[in-house]
């Protein structure tokens, strides 16, 4: 009988565990998403009429067992990649991620060869 019972509790506790990470945080979700209509809010901070559509759509893709990442790449796919505050690198905006970097390694270069020609002289 002791045995039945520890196998139970170690089932629950499994499946606890397991339902805490599968856990879809609707509210990351709702910050991570621009609301088309307001300028510059999030779903989360705006009460328009779209950003409140937005949420049920969310809400449903959640209880259909969506993954975060599902979501995103529902809403992607209906709206662009411009609704969501972190869009995914690919092609098209591969350039923009890397203009940065680009920038950030062109000013050390050009500091690198000028601090070396002030050594030089």
């Amino acid at each position: 009988m002791k045995t039945k019972i520890i196998i139970f509790f170690i089932i629950l506790n499994f499946s606890i565990v397991n339902a805490k990470i599968f856990k879809v945080d609707e509210s990351r979700i709702f910050k991570n998403i621009r609301c088309l209509i307001c300028q510059g809010q999030s779903v989360s901070d705006s009460n328009s009429e779209f950003a409140q559509t937005i949420k049920l759509v969310v809400r449903d893709q959640i209880t259909k067992g969506k993954s975060e990442k599902d979501i995103y790449k529902f809403l992607i796919e209906k709206y662009g990649d411009w609704i969501v505050y972190n869009p995914p690198l690919n092609k098209t905006n591969f350039l923009l991620w890397m203009i940065p970097y680009l920038v950030f390694l062109g000013g050390g270069l050009l500091i690198f060869f000028i601090v070396r020609k002030n050594k030089q002289n």
